[in-house]
């Protein structure tokens, strides 16, 4: 089972008794799951990511249940829901956003919360910007027209409508996927815009609804970068050590040590704050 080889990596790495540690193993049992991750090909890094919080929720909620029903599990108002539903990864990763829909004609405005665990961030420019820049474009109130008009309940017709968005429950740990790959035209193209991120007091409260999210401030713990091109590219990661807070290298079996200088590149594609 996938969450139980998961399990075994997680208790390869700390033990410590590797200098480097492979993940086949844990790659193979989630390849039957996901056969598109089986083949020795180039695959997205994101897509993966989500498929493994997927996977280890689906495995996690089922423990959780089972534990609940010999009482040895919290309730569900305490947990934020029903306890058959979470797991350690909906209570780590699992954020809400809410959008507020206005109708541009009578002015009527109707609620939509969406939960998430990664944020897909637009880049604004070609040219260097920063993670604000980002989350500026992201959070920024839109006009929907056209195709995209709603139905409004109050006109009874489809009406233009101004729509923003706002994080009303803030997760623990938040990840950030930079889109770096965007279509132009029918050709699909990667965005290798220089982007800055702080390693830490990272403040959401801007984009933050203040009743829901007391402390939005983070730091980051871990980066993935992506090299290369569409077709042909290699991923490796920054980590912080949660008890030393030193900052390493991982690529493929070359561990290292890194200053915290390094850790701000033009590579970054997902960030784990």
């Amino acid at each position: 089972e996938s969450v139980t080889a998961f399990g075994c990596l997680m208790s390869d790495m700390w033990v410590g008794e590797f200098d480097c540690v492979s993940p086949d193993i844990f790659h193979s049992v989630l390849g039957k799951r996901y056969p598109t991750f089986s083949r020795r090909t180039q695959q997205d890094a994101q897509e993966f990511l989500i498929c493994v919080l997927n996977e280890l929720h689906e495995a996690l909620k089922k423990v959780r249940a089972q534990l609940c029903k010999t009482g040895c599990a919290t309730n569900a108002k305490a947990s934020g829901g029903s306890v058959s539903e979470t797991s350690i990864i909906t209570e780590l990763f699992e954020g809400q956003l809410s959008y507020d829909i206005t109708c541009l004609e009578c002015k009527t405005t109707t609620n939509r919360p969406e939960i998430f665990t990664v944020l897909s961030l637009p880049i604004p420019s070609q040219r260097p910007c920063s993670l604000q820049d980002c989350l500026k474009c992201f959070f920024q109130q839109d006009t929907l027209t056209w195709n995209n008009q709603i139905q409004c309940s109050w006109c009874g017709t489809k009406q233009d409508a101004a729509i923003k968005c706002t994080i009303t429950r803030a997760p623990q740990i938040i990840i950030f996927h930079l889109k770096r790959f965007e279509w132009q035209g029918k050709r699909k193209r990667k965005l290798s815009a220089d982007l800055s991120y702080p390693l830490s007091s990272l403040d959401l409260s801007a984009y933050s609804s203040p009743l829901c999210c007391q402390d939005t401030k983070y730091s980051l713990c871990a980066v993935v970068n992506h090299s290369g091109f569409l077709d042909d590219g290699h991923y490796t990661a920054f980590c912080k050590h949660s008890v030393t807070e030193n900052w390493y290298s991982f690529d493929d079996a070359q561990i290292t040590k890194i200053p915290n200088s390094s850790v701000q590149t033009d590579r970054a594609y997902l960030l784990f704050y």
